[in-house]
């Protein structure tokens, strides 16, 4: 069903500016982070460790992505007339994206579940491998997808020199928010790391 034209709506363009934004510096940050958890993935024996560590810690920043893209998509589909407007992503990235978020939770829930279970968990482990199979299938082609907007959603907030029309207010907020869920992963991976013992 298309969205319907809500007069009474009081977000504003900025508002969904301000939404993208956010959007694109945690899509940035994640970027960083999980090129880290990458590379330790042909040396996960001496580098299981950091594996670990940096998986916890990527939890708080997927969920802050998750819930700014989530909180679009609610804004488009109950007739939010600012996200209307705006439109929706191009139809093969809303193909992709109950893909992304499907396998993102599976193969985070995995590694949690693993982690919780312990050695050997052979089960889990093969549903790990899988999850992390499809994800980076659908992640790569998500991220081609949008690699390119990205330097401009993230760049006019970190600029305090930029013309006119590249302010926006709430950076300062946008900023926080993803320092603080780089600063509640961190908090995670080192709470939760004694747990990984069994493993080593």
């Amino acid at each position: 069903m298309p969205p319907v034209y809500q007069s009474n709506d009081v977000q504003t363009s900025p508002g969904v500016t301000g939404n993208a934004r956010l959007t694109g510096a945690a899509a940035a940050a994640l970027l960083v982070l999980l090129a880290a958890e990458g590379a330790t993935i042909p040396f996960i024996g001496p580098l299981l460790g950091p594996h670990i560590f940096i998986g916890m810690l990527l939890i708080p920043p997927v969920l802050l992505k998750l819930a700014s893209t989530g909180y679009r998509f609610a804004r488009y589909y109950t007739g939010s007339l600012p996200y209307v407007r705006k439109g929706p992503p191009n139809l093969a990235l809303r193909v992709l994206a109950p893909g992304v978020v499907l396998t993102t939770l599976a193969l985070f829930g995995t590694g949690v579940a693993l982690l919780v279970a312990g050695p050997p968990s052979n089960t889990l482990i093969f549903a790990h491998k899988l999850s992390f199979i499809a994800w980076v299938a659908l992640m790569t082609l998500h991220v081609l997808g949008h690699l390119l907007e990205v330097p401009s959603l993230v760049l006019p907030d970190w600029r305090r020199n930029g013309p006119p029309e590249a302010r926006l207010a709430g950076a300062g907020s946008r900023t926080m928010a993803l320092g603080l869920a780089i600063l509640a992963g961190t908090a995670l991976a080192l709470l939760t790391y004694s747990a990984a013992g069994p493993w080593f």
